[in-house]
């Protein structure tokens, strides 16, 4: 046999070979792959239960009464007393016009009226001696009422060219600086008046400002204060839709916000009371569970039941329908009780990952130190 075809046979027997033992088991294969880390989670198991139906929406903070405040008549803004965000007590100077001109416009009314007063009396002198008519008398009269008004009305005039502040409160807006000039009602400043306190104003749509009741309780919840929840109550609920929007305007108090700047973005849970079909059924899971939102659904994580720590288990992604949330608690519709889903820790979970049940004492140690998946940054959870 030449060299070259022993060669040749060779190369096609031994990978023959190496397959056969393969098979048969005297061989042992070679697990070449890297396994992936076993992410640390804890679990949650899926129970029957009832929820109240809730009414989410986004609004802002601040005084119940914002007052716009404005001088009667216009002119030269000749003092402006007090910056944004100052506190001001009822009663108190907040900004005056430049008063020569509306002084002298009441030094001539009032002038006026001293002549047309003295006139009145000449006539009626005259009349009494048959030397004026009553007719005359009664000109004169007139005259005397008219010299009258145009004197109130200049007085009144020079009172409503300083601005006080109706109540007490803080200003939310200065919008005029001294040496301004402006015209009869141009707003110089925003008051939040303090009387009736502060709410969270939000907007509604119909099919939900038909549910809310004043006295239902809210949650609440700041962009700008993540980490604090603040409870509430509707307070006021329109009567009638917001021509520009077609909402409804709905007020909610909140407590211990008192010192808490107006403005602020806030977005409200309110537990709705009473309504028709305001309760939902269905099974009920820890909004943990919850990923990947998009409107009324969301993904979770099963694993295998009937397991217990710490054996590693697979995690698959299941697609649910949420169906409310309250609190902690949302109710989803496509997997049935007793079905076990990762709660904390699911962020780090990809599908197919293997997981390893721990207890919540040791979960928050083992996250700090395992680092999350490729591509989990862009998954979102759900936030009640």
């Amino acid at each position: 046999m030449s060299p070259r075809r022993s060669l040749l046979h060779r190369a096609v027997l031994v990978p023959v070979a190496v397959h056969l033992l393969s098979a048969c088991g005297n061989t042992p294969a070679r697990d070449t792959t890297t396994r992936a880390p076993v992410v640390p989670v804890s679990v949650d198991t899926v129970t029957r239960g009832t929820t109240a139906a809730a009414v989410s929406a986004t609004g802002t903070f601040g005084s119940r009464d914002e007052i716009p405040l404005a001088f009667k008549i216009g002119g030269i803004v000749a003092r402006v007393l007090v910056d944004e965000g100052a506190t001001v007590q009822r009663g108190q100077l907040l900004a005056s016009l430049d008063l020569r001109e509306i002084t002298a416009t009441v030094d001539k009314a009032q002038t006026g009226f001293d002549k047309a007063q003295r006139d009145q009396a000449r006539v009626q002198r005259l009349t009494v001696d048959s030397v004026a008519t009553l007719a005359q008398l009664q000109d004169a009269t007139s005259t005397l009422e008219a010299a009258r008004s145009d004197l109130i009305t200049a007085t009144v005039n020079r009172e409503y060219a300083t601005i006080v502040a109706p109540e007490a409160g803080i200003v939310l807006q200065r919008l005029v600086t001294a040496g301004s000039t402006v015209s009869t009602g141009t707003p110089i400043m925003k008051l939040g008046g303090t009387r009736r306190g502060r709410v969270l104003r939000v907007g509604l749509p119909d099919r939900d400002a038909l549910r809310v009741q004043p006295g239902d309780a809210a949650t609440v919840r700041f962009d700008a204060l993540p980490a604090r929840t603040f409870t509430g109550r509707v307070l006021l609920v329109g009567r009638s839709a917001d021509p520009r929007t077609g909402t409804y305007a709905v007020e909610i108090t909140v407590s211990g916000a008192d010192a808490l700047p107006s403005g602020l973005v806030g977005a409200v849970s309110i537990v709705v009371r009473g309504a028709t079909g305001g309760a939902t059924r269905g099974a009920s899971v820890s909004v943990d569970a919850l990923l990947e939102a998009d409107r009324d659904s969301a993904t979770v994580y099963t694993v295998a039941a009937g397991r217990e720590v710490p054996i590693e288990l697979i995690a698959q992604p299941q697609r649910v329908r949420v169906t409310g949330v309250s609190g902690d608690r949302a109710m989803i519709e496509g997997l049935a009780p007793g079905a076990r889903i990762v709660t904390r820790g699911a962020a780090y979970v990809t599908p197919g990952a293997r997981v390893r049940i721990v207890t919540a004492d040791t979960l928050a140690a083992a996250l700090n130190v395992t680092a999350a998946p490729a591509g989990s940054a862009t998954r979102t959870a759900v936030q009640p």
